[in-house]
């Protein structure tokens, strides 16, 4: 495979894995170019704050499609609020939590049962209200996906 191939390649995987389109994540790409700190740590830390990640992290949902779908569905509160949309940036210090009305929905409670709660050490856990606070934006060395960050910042900067 040629060396475009597999910045390529690394650039659909990441897209794929956070499930975000093409322009959604070259915007997120371009941000994270404008503001300070490495470009590639800061995009990944950008994706990893979605709401359906966040969501997904947490624990609330088997997989980042379901944690979408329990966000647009409207059964997610953002700080008491509900919000609705995936792509929402979740800011250090707000707690994500499920709804009351869905907190006994059969699917959430499947994915809370048997999760490890202090896998991430940028989230904390509140069983007793089924909430979830970002304590901070992840640390490159903390996000477990198998990313290259550095050959999706080459891809774009050609």
């Amino acid at each position: 495979m040629s060396e475009y191939g597999v910045m390529l390649a690394e650039k659909q995987k990441a897209k794929y894995t956070y499930g975000v389109l093409e322009r959604q994540f070259r915007n997120m790409f371009e941000k994270a170019a404008k503001s300070d700190g490495i470009t590639g740590e800061v995009l990944l830390q950008s994706l990893e704050c979605r709401l359906d990640n966040v969501v997904f992290r947490l624990g609330m949902a088997p997989t980042r499609a379901a944690a979408r779908q329990l966000v647009s569905h409207k059964h997610i509160v953002v700080d008491g609020q509900v919000v609705n949309i995936p792509s929402y940036s979740v800011k250090p210090g707000q707690i994500v939590g499920v709804r009351e009305k869905a907190k006994s929905l059969e699917v959430i409670e499947a994915a809370l049962a048997g999760f490890n709660h202090s896998k991430y050490p940028w989230l904390e856990w509140d069983e007793n209200t089924k909430s979830g606070k970002l304590l901070h934006k992840p640390e490159r060395a903390d996000i477990p996906e198998n990313i290259k960050e550095q050959l999706i910042v080459e891809l774009y900067s050609k």
